[in-house]
């Protein structure tokens, strides 16, 4: 099963419109987003979720080896949230669910253990779910330490920016949101989590969407959200980790075993268990 903490990027798609989601297992991304929530509107929800259901079942068009196949429900504290969710879960007790489960706007880790819970009781294959859990909000950065502790099922954060960015009055904007993107990444990292970022607006500004992630990067996230097809290649050769990368973390884990785990240097730099850790990430990302 692929895994969703190694996901680079991750392309949105409007769960109204089946046709569009072999065409977004065509591109580069590493898996797509079913969108329940924020794509569809009030009146839709209900044949949304019934078609994205019946699809579940078959996968047409989509049996891409190594592609993540999730959903994006509603907030659990709704009433569609929970429709989605229970929905879902008969999926799971079927052997029809998703790869993963994206929950939007969460503020508790109590709502991603309900998740988890009624996952785990439609068997083996609802424990096989994974979760991302959107941090969108002021409560749920507060709780964002919490939500990323309170599920083994949990794989990743995301970080919301642009519902925050409205929650707390600020600017949709890198400085304005500097600090609360490097809590997100502490949160995750500090749980063993992966960090994905919000999406980049500017659906036709490559050069834009490359320098944002190059810096989010730079702050620990481990991929980001995509909007449009075209987004997914520049995201994609952001955080795929360079030949040199690869070379160097290589070198690295073979001096420490030849060390015998035991602290050495390679290349003239110190190596002991940190740096053999982001050596060992290094290699997974890079396939």
């Amino acid at each position: 099963m692929p895994d969703l903490a190694l996901a680079r990027s991750l392309l949105f798609t409007p769960g109204t419109r089946p046709d569009r989601f072999a065409k977004a297992a065509a591109t580069r991304a590493d898996g797509f987003i079913i969108d329940l929530e924020d794509a569809v509107g009030p009146a839709d929800k209900d044949s949304a979720r019934t078609g994205v259901a019946e699809w579940l079942r078959h996968r047409t068009g989509v049996d891409k080896t190594g592609f993540l196949v999730c959903v994006r429900i509603n907030s659990i504290t709704l009433a569609q949230g929970m429709r989605d969710l229970l929905a879902l879960t008969d999926l799971a007790r079927a052997g029809h669910a998703p790869d993963a489960i994206l929950l939007p706007k969460v503020e508790s880790a109590a709502e991603v253990d309900i998740v988890t819970r009624h996952l785990r009781a439609a068997g083996a294959a609802g424990e096989r779910v994974a979760l991302a859990a959107l941090i969108e909000s002021a409560v749920g950065l507060e709780a964002a330490p919490a939500i990323a502790r309170s599920s083994t099922a949990l794989r990743t954060l995301a970080f919301g920016g642009v519902d925050l960015a409205a929650d707390l009055g600020c600017a949709f904007e890198w400085d304005a949101l500097l600090a609360h993107r490097s809590h997100v990444v502490r949160a995750a990292a500090g749980a063993g989590l992966a960090a994905l970022d919000v999406p980049y607006l500017g659906i036709d500004d490559a050069p834009g969407l490359t320098r944002e992630c190059e810096r989010v990067r730079a702050l620990g996230f481990t991929g980001k959200l995509a909007i449009h097809p075209n987004q997914v290649g520049p995201i994609g050769d952001a955080f795929t980790p360079t030949a040199l990368e690869v070379e160097n973390a290589r070198g690295v884990l073979a001096a420490y075993e030849a060390a015998a785990g035991g602290a050495c240097t390679y290349r003239g730099k110190m190596v002991d268990e940190p740096v053999v850790r982001s050596a060992r990430r290094v290699l997974a990302r890079a396939g």
